[in-house]
């Protein structure tokens, strides 16, 4: 039902690198298929992103203006929620909002004793478009997630795509775009949404940058148009390392690895823990719970095919594994979890302690659940206001600092061989 490894094993790096391994954006197909579609977009604009809706939604429309929901539809959607749902939605995006205003940058500006002055300034993004996937599933949290810390860092206008296979608009998820104040939407999905946005069609407007995950189609339509315009990351399969010592309920062990479990097939739960006892319990559950879910198959799947129970030696080499493994979600399902913390490096988010569930954070915590996935917590971060902001360098350079610096620019220009470098600085020395 789920793999079980010990770190005692002697083939233990092994397996687990062939669990940990997920390159299916990289797959020659895929490649193939979404280099065809985005080509498409470019050449026909409108007209392909039609077919191709037509194609892989089964929405056979004759306009793009079919295809985009009218503001009033978003707000009749918020407004016919049921009232718990509806507060539901707000408590979420207000804390998604509250949280994402402490990461707002600011501008700056030092000042040298010969007048010269050099500083920051940070601006917003003009346009941005954020992906909202459908299909499997519709996700009203990532229409907050994506949208908000855009807003809250002052981008000008909001794209949103979000597919709707077979033509059903989640009502849930047009009324996060309302609350969340998007201006746009657009019911298309897959590579040929990506394509469109960062090339622009007759109809819609091209972006600064795309964010949002998706499938391996969009992931690697993500990579593809990088360049034409900025994305958040290329993501993958969501993940879910649960560090355990045995202190805690086993059935609430088995339900989070079972919450990241549901969401796909090629999603990963992974469970390092040091007392084979408890791995045990945990497996027990798994076996006991899983028939109760809605979406069993999809999680038994999963657990097969990238799901681990994993014993340890102790707490230090499961913090040293989970650096390793660097998971997009990473709880400390632990006694004394502040003791551990300071012995992570990488992870996309840490949930600290029994009650910290990663499934509040998908939600309503406040922080982003737009996080590097496939190890990328390595070098990557959330999603956040930082995405929609850019920095311009501001150099105010004095007569006395550009008297004081060019003999050291030339100096450099002279040694890189650039002499036109070299005289634009003497000419500002006075020489």
């Amino acid at each position: 039902m789920i793999n079980r490894l010990a770190t005692s094993d002697a083939d233990f790096r092994q397996r687990l690198e062939v669990l940990l391994a997920f390159e299916a954006a990289l797959d020659a197909g895929v490649q193939q298929a979404v280099s065809d579609i985005i080509s498409d977009v470019r050449a026909r604009g409108d007209a392909a992103v039609l077919d191709l809706t037509k194609r892989f939604d089964r929405l056979d429309v004759g306009s793009i203006a079919e295809l985009e929901v009218p503001r009033a539809e978003m707000q009749r959607a918020l407004d016919g929620l049921p009232a718990e749902q509806r507060k539901a939605l707000e408590v979420a995006c207000e804390r998604v909002r509250s949280y994402h205003t402490h990461q707002l940058q600011q501008d700056w500006e030092i000042s040298e004793a010969d007048g010269t002055r050099l500083g920051q300034r940070v601006t917003p993004l003009d346009r941005v478009g954020i992906y909202v996937p459908g299909g499997k599933a519709s996700y009203p949290s990532s229409v907050l997630m994506n949208a908000m810390p855009a807003k809250v860092a002052g981008v000008a206008e909001i794209i949103m795509v979000a597919p709707t296979p077979g033509g059903e608009r989640n009502q849930l998820v047009l009324a996060a775009a309302a609350l969340a104040g998007v201006d746009r939407v657009f019911t298309i999905g897959g590579a040929q949404a990506v394509a469109a946005l960062a090339y622009g069609t007759e109809s819609i407007p091209a972006v600064d940058k795309i964010v949002g995950p998706g499938n391996a189609y969009v992931a690697e339509a993500k990579r593809r148009v990088f360049g034409r315009v900025g994305i958040d990351m290329v993501a993958g399969p969501s993940e879910v390392l649960v560090i355990s010592d045995a202190s805690g309920d086993p059935d609430w062990v088995a339900m989070d690895l079972f919450a990241q479990a549901e969401h796909d097939e090629r999603a990963q739960s992974i469970l390092l823990c040091p007392d084979a006892a408890y791995l045990a319990r945990v497996e027990e559950s798994i076996a006991r719970l899983l028939p109760t879910m809605p979406r069993a198959e999809i999680i038994a799947v999963s657990l097969r095919e990238r799901g681990a129970l994993i014993q340890v030696r102790d707490l230090d080499e499961a913090c040293e594994i989970a650096n390793y493994i660097a998971a997009e979600h990473l709880e400390l399902s632990v006694e004394d979890p502040e003791a551990l913390l300071p012995k992570i490096r990488h992870a996309g988010a840490i949930f600290i302690g029994h009650w910290s569930v990663e499934a509040l954070g998908d939600y309503c915590a406040g922080p982003n659940h737009v996080l590097p996935t496939g190890r990328s917590a390595r070098f990557s971060s959330p999603l956040g206001v930082y995405d929609f902001q850019k920095r311009s360098s501001l150099i105010r350079i004095s007569q006395a600092g550009a008297a004081a610096l060019a003999p050291v620019a030339a100096t450099l220009a002279y040694g890189e061989g650039l002499q036109a470098h070299a005289r634009s600085a003497e000419y500002r020395s006075g020489k």
